[in-house]
């Protein structure tokens, strides 16, 4: 079984294409960062070294099943 020139050339460019597009994937991932000036309320990434981005932080929900428990027992008090 022979393998031409062609193949062997075809298979390094793949999988040189394979390993940059993995070493690109893992730098542009999102990373979580601390942003001093913002404060506690802000969370911020940052992805591939340049681009930043905040949005508040997620308050914790209430869930409904809880709020409305709540509400028929104050009905019932009175």
């Amino acid at each position: 079984m022979t393998i031409s020139r062609f193949s062997l050339k075809a298979l390094a460019i793949a999988v040189a294409l394979v390993a940059v597009t993995g070493a690109t994937l893992l730098l542009a991932r999102p990373q979580p960062i601390e942003s001093a000036v913002l404060g506690a309320g802000w969370e911020c990434t940052q992805t591939a070294f340049v681009l930043t981005t905040c949005a508040p932080r997620a308050q914790q929900a209430i869930p409904a099943v809880e709020t409305s428990r709540k509400e028929a027992i104050r009905a019932t008090r009175g």
